[in-house]
């Protein structure tokens, strides 16, 4: 668990997979301010955790205390909202092209499932030595 609130909003964010640019933007931040708050060097005042907690569906109490589930939402429902405000951003080819890369990388995704749960399945051939 992270001890301090600068490590919990650096866990925050690496869980979500964003960079600090985007993050920042998300919570209407620049970025050298909010960098001086996830390094420990600037304190971080009630607005900036509002902003979080609204943005990224982040739990207060988890921020605060490190106590409970890091986010008050599912996660996936949070991304499903980042991804459908940058999917509407985008020109009708543009989200078609989205659409099939997504088919694709399913299918990707499906194959290698397949393939790693045959592994599994299959008999060891390795020998125990005696």
């Amino acid at each position: 668990m992270a001890k301090k609130i600068y490590d919990r909003l650096l866990a925050v964010r690496e869980t979500l997979g964003i960079t600090q640019k985007d993050f920042c933007k998300g919570i209407y931040m620049s970025q050298s301010y909010y960098a001086q708050v996830e390094g420990g060097k600037r304190p971080v005042n009630d607005r900036v955790i509002a902003l979080i907690c609204s943005q990224y569906g982040v739990s207060k109490d988890y921020l605060l205390t490190g106590k409970g589930q890091m986010f008050s939402e599912k996660l996936a429902d949070i991304q499903l909202q980042q991804l459908t405000e940058v999917f509407n951003e985008l020109e009708p080819s543009f989200r078609d092209y989205i659409i099939l890369q997504i088919k694709q990388l399913l299918e990707t995704q499906k194959k290698q499932k397949g393939s790693s749960s045959q592994k599994s399945k299959e008999p060891s051939l390795e020998r125990k030595s005696t």
